[in-house]
């Protein structure tokens, strides 16, 4: 498999979104040559061709995958693994009837056409017995060379040979036709495309899924669901953003207009039909009735950088308790404190999510704090896996992933269990004034540098 190191800089999303693929698909996640995190290249073992196909059919991580049929350190090493490989399993693909191709790619390195023409010619102890086809061939062959992740340290010789049948190409392409910069309704903070896609896989999102977003602000997470078949539902707070009203965030435009809206997102991509609906409301306050289900709940919570932390409520409410409002009443909002809005979305998650449903989120950490116990749990929630990408030099956010592995029974059950966990988030704004802190001291050591 041929995957894009690094990609978005985040440690850990391809090698978890293959992971929780093959999961849904039926196979399991074994990388037999340890290579994770120092090769693009990976050995895997899947059950199955179908499953392959299946796999690629949705990650946006990985490039392309081979059925291997040898590799090496050296091209002896690979040309001796060649002869070993069982002719059985070759004569498929290589009789009289076929047309093939041969490629040639390489990572961190480029090659003139000649070094490409000695690589295929050193090939022909193979027994190719069709006609070679460059433009439309039944079967595609591929030498695979891996000179390594440093682009300022090439070697000579490449770190390791890989040849292979072609089966399918990812869905990277994905990441260009449903890029922010061409979606008709945007946001100061609607997430990148290929991170969108990412998030459903690891949610392990499938057809006729029911998604929710209880963050959902212009609902990028939800196209990237309903791209996949699910049926997707939102919230958010701000009724302006529910129902596109206010300032626009595109460059150049000043209001937004009367056809922007996230219904509209969904149309403009034929999803309409997965549109189930986006409501003004409360995340701190869930409305649902009892017996409310979803399969995956996939959102990106505000941390109050770009996006304020709100809930409802008043002082007054505080004071004498919640009491009947007349219908025109619109609720003034309060400050929404980090550590209450994780408590009351794992609790929420934990309490809506079909058993094995999966919570998909983002956490905002100040990277010299953080501690792998500071990552909200529940007892009925299973940490599937802790992916980190930096936003800065000080700070950054780790894509959470938890699976529903025991039925919800009652929330206080619970409280006395989750109130400690939580204290790195405790002071609204905590995120924020750290995030700012570290800017504003990175400011004042440019200025004295410079003045020196």
């Amino acid at each position: 498999m041929r995957t894009s190191a690094g990609r978005n800089g985040a440690a850990g999303l391809p090698e978890q979104e293959i992971q929780s693929l093959l999961s849904l698909f039926g196979g399991q996640f074994t990388n037999n040559q340890g290579t994770y995190g120092k090769s693009p290249f990976w050995i895997l073992t899947i059950p199955s061709e179908d499953i392959a196909r299946n796999l690629m059919k949705r990650t946006v991580c990985a490039k392309s995958i081979f059925e291997l049929w040898g590799h090496g350190k050296s091209p002896e090493e690979l040309y001796s693994s060649l002869r070993n490989y069982p002719v059985e399993k070759m004569v498929p693909f290589l009789h009289s009837d076929s047309t093939y191709k041969i490629q040639i790619h390489t990572f961190n390195k480029t090659l003139t056409q000649e070094e490409k023409v000695k690589r295929i010619d050193a090939l022909e102890f193979l027994p190719f017995e069709g006609k070679v086809n460059l433009k439309k061939p039944q079967h595609i062959f591929s030498v695979l060379e891996d000179y390594g992740l440093d682009p300022n340290c090439i070697p000579e010789n490449p770190h390791n040979i890989y040849f292979g049948r072609w089966i399918a190409d990812g869905q990277r392409e994905l990441i260009e036709s449903y890029s922010v910069k061409k979606r008709h309704y945007i946001g100061n903070t609607s997430m990148d495309a290929g991170l969108s896609f990412i998030m459903a896989n690891h949610g392990k999102v499938k057809k006729n899924d029911i998604v929710f977003d209880p963050f959902v602000g212009t609902g990028g997470l939800l196209i990237a669901s309903a791209h996949f078949g699910a049926y997707v539902y939102g919230t958010d707070i701000d009724y302006n953003t529910v129902h596109g009203l206010g300032k626009a965030s595109r460059k150049n435009q000043k209001w937004r207009g009367p056809d922007e809206n996230i219904r509209a997102n969904l149309r403009q991509y034929g999803l309409e039909k997965y549109y189930l609906d986006v409501l003004v409301s409360d995340a701190s306050k869930p409305s649902w009735k009892k017996g409310t289900y979803f399969d995956a709940i996939i959102t990106d919570p505000p941390y109050g950088i770009r996006e304020s932390t709100r809930r409802t409520g008043s002082q007054k409410e505080i004071q004498k308790g919640i009491g009947k409002c007349p219908e025109s009443h619109v609720p003034v909002s309060l400050n929404y404190h980090l550590s209450d809005m994780f408590f009351d979305l794992l609790n929420f998650a934990a309490e809506t999510l079909t058993l094995g449903g999966r919570l998909v989120y983002w956490l905002p950490i100040y990277t010299p704090e953080y501690t792998e116990e500071m990552v909200p749990w529940h007892p009925c929630l299973k940490l599937i896996s802790n992916c980190e990408q930096k936003l800065s030099s000080h700070t950054a956010r780790r894509l959470i992933t938890m699976e529903k592995v025991k039925k919800f029974e009652n929330q206080d059950q619970y409280s006395h269990l989750l109130s400690d966990q939580f204290l790195p988030y405790q002071g609204h704004n905590s995120f924020r004034e750290k995030y700012f802190s570290g800017i504003t001291k990175r400011t004042a050591k440019e200025e004295k540098s410079s003045q020196e």
